[in-house]
């Protein structure tokens, strides 16, 4: 999974689409994230001894497949591709944005941090 935590993504499915925020949680073993504002749902709490009961609002999960990341650099939804590096005999990987790189910028110019 590409998507890593505080991420700016955009959800494209489901009752929230076209919502723009940050990734709170990712959960790779299930392939879900955890998108602040996004499939919002009430939970009741059952009161117990002398706390009183309520009802609390939380972000569910949802799957990963379901949102994208924003470019940095054209403030679009986009792919991510992975650059492989070498400095000094160890390899490094860097995530790029694929809509920069088509609108004629180098991949090494389009890194997301």
């Amino acid at each position: 999974m590409k998507i890593r935590k505080w991420d700016k993504v955009q959800v494209t499915c489901g009752k929230d689409k076209g919502l723009v925020s940050e990734v709170l949680k990712v959960m790779k073993s299930d392939n879900k994230v955890i998108v602040k504002g996004a499939h919002v749902v009430k939970r009741h709490i059952k009161k117990s001894g002398t706390t009183a009961g309520q009802i609390i609002e939380m972000e569910k999960a949802i799957d990963a497949s379901n949102v994208m990341v924003m470019c940095p650099i054209t403030e679009k939804p986009t792919r991510l591709g992975v650059l492989i590096t070498e400095e000094k005999g160890k390899r490094k990987k860097s995530r790029y944005s694929k809509v920069a790189v088509k609108s004629g910028k180098a991949p090494k110019d389009c890194i997301i941090k």
